[in-house]
């Protein structure tokens, strides 16, 4: 009977794709294009974030911000290198835009980082403007960012898996941030199933956006502390339904890879005693990532299985990206 429950599925997931239940997609757009009033406003929501204390009782967490953080603080071990990866992080981005526009009055959708267009040169990048971004580098004896909105953000989490009040650090290096050029991106989107887009994605682009603006951002398990982070994810689920779409209807009812990553992994600091070693996840126990693995968001919004997010434009989630 395994066999007719696993054809359910993909026959519901392929109907979706082609009955086109989301009429009306929320169109996110790259940053670059935005104008003033409308980059002001998605600042604004953030911070509103920033401001509004804790609900959920997370170790740790002291404000609505913190609490999205901890969606990826509490399973970075699960959720990197393994074929939830993608999956994941969408569903991630999802809650937070879901917060911004639910508890701080956000009318907008989540936008992007078009990052190609700042690839070898960060540090010039209008996403880094002290009024209209989100400030610049960090200091050189601090690493702490000096200016924009975020300056001043005492966050709660990391690094790492550690709870202490600390500043938004960066250091930026452009050399670094080349990983998030074009060539690159074309690479992945070239790639011919899951099995190879899904690595390359999380390979480079993936590390270029994180360790070419460091600090936060290069910690394998805190980096949403900074919100560029989610910006930087959210280009990366573009790039995955650029590629899906190529081929929509296969390449949104089928998964692969492994589902349990390695116990010590670049970029993430060693895994603490009180986060368990991945055995897999609800759904999902076995070794091989599936379409049934329940991807947790820790209260900050309805857990959902893979097979749920496949699809941008399915039964749960709405929403479209509008080329720059």
């Amino acid at each position: 009977m395994a066999w007719l429950q696993r054809f359910i599925v993909l026959l519901s997931l392929v109907c979706s794709a082609i009955s086109e239940p989301c009429t009306n997609p929320g169109k996110r757009r790259a940053w670059h294009t935005l104008s003033n009033a409308d980059k002001l406003a998605y600042i604004n929501a953030e911070l509103c974030l920033m401001q509004k204390p804790a609900t959920l009782g997370l170790r740790g967490a002291k404000t609505r911000f913190d609490e999205l953080q901890a969606i990826h603080q509490l399973q970075a071990y699960s959720t990197h290198f393994v074929g939830s990866f993608l999956p994941f992080h969408r569903l991630m981005i999802h809650a937070h835009e879901s917060a911004l526009r639910a508890e701080c009055g956000y009318t907008g959708y989540q936008p992007y980082w078009q990052e190609q267009l700042d690839a070898g040169r960060f540090s010039g990048s209008i996403l880094l403007d002290a009024t209209y971004g989100f400030g610049g580098d960090g200091s050189r004896t601090t690493g702490c960012i000096t200016n924009g909105p975020f300056a001043n953000y005492t966050n709660s989490l990391g690094p790492g898996y550690e709870i202490t009040n600390h500043c938004i650090n960066r250091r930026i290096s452009d050399p670094i941030s080349a990983g998030s050029s074009k060539a690159q991106v074309d690479t992945c989107l070239a790639m011919r199933d899951f099995e190879s887009a899904w690595p390359c994605i999380e390979g480079q682009p993936h590390t270029g956006g994180h360790a070419g603006i460091g600090g936060q951002m290069q910690n394998g398990v805190s980096s949403p502390g900074d919100p560029l982070f989610y910006l930087h994810h959210t280009w990366l689920d573009k790039i995955f339904w650029d590629w899906q779409a190529k081929d929509r209807v296969p390449r949104v009812s089928r998964v692969a890879g492994t589902n349990i990553g390695p116990d010590f992994s670049p970029g993430f600091p060693p895994r603490p005693a009180n986060i368990p070693k991945p055995t897999g996840a609800d759904g999902d126990p076995g070794r091989v990532t599936t379409l049934g693995h329940v991807l947790n968001m820790y209260g900050n919004g309805p857990n959902k299985t893979i097979a749920d997010v496949l699809d941008i434009q399915g039964n749960f989630l709405c929403y479209e990206y509008v080329e720059p």
